[in-house]
């Protein structure tokens, strides 16, 4: 299954290309993360375009040495440099910063990370907890539960009107996804 899900984010060009000048990055502990992946899986299931919708494309990096904000911004400048002719939001983050904002900006607590995957952990539904570099794809909960559009909350950030927020977005865009049961178990 993570061959298929390689194939299918490359249908994404604006993945490929990202992977392809993933060297260029040079960041720490850096994933392509987020709707750019699993948004695209959906967008195939439902005969659409690759990009279809796609708002931006995520990036996380983890260095622990820079929790400075204009650290990230100037991470942030070289990544819009390198993919300005893309045309498309590319927005980069320091996950070893997110703890030191998360809490002001969405009200609610989040704990000091270790590394980059632990963020991706951390999405609102774990169908989505999905990360790819050049060399590896990073799926904690599988990638079954993507490939069925099962939507349920997870428990490392268990924020049930985020979730619900974040559900009913990508059910009007893909109206095949289906919420699991409440007290389903999902991993």
């Amino acid at each position: 299954m993570y061959e298929r899900f390689r194939a299918d984010v490359l249908a994404n060009h604006n993945n490929r290309v990202i992977l392809d000048r993933w060297a260029a990055l040079d960041l720490p502990d850096s994933w392509l993360v987020a709707g750019c992946l699993f948004q695209t899986v959906w967008n195939l299931q439902a005969g659409r375009a690759p990009e279809a919708d796609i708002k931006d494309y995520d990036l996380f990096y983890f260095d622990s040495a820079d929790l400075s904000e204009k650290g990230e911004r100037d991470v942030q400048a070289r990544v819009d440099a390198l993919f300005a002719d893309l045309g498309v939001p590319i927005e980069v983050a320091n996950q070893a910063r997110v703890h030191t904002w998360y809490e002001s900006y969405f009200g609610r607590p989040y704990p000091q990370l270790h590394g980059a995957c632990d963020g991706i952990d951390r999405f609102l539904i774990p169908a989505t907890c999905v990360g790819i570099s050049p060399d590896a794809v990073y799926a904690p909960n599988g990638l079954e539960i993507l490939y069925e559009g099962v939507l349920s909350s997870n428990p490392l950030t268990p924020y049930l009107e985020l979730f619900e927020q974040k559900a009913a977005s990508y059910r009007s865009r893909w109206p095949s996804l289906r919420l699991a049961r409440a007290g389903a178990c999902q991993g």
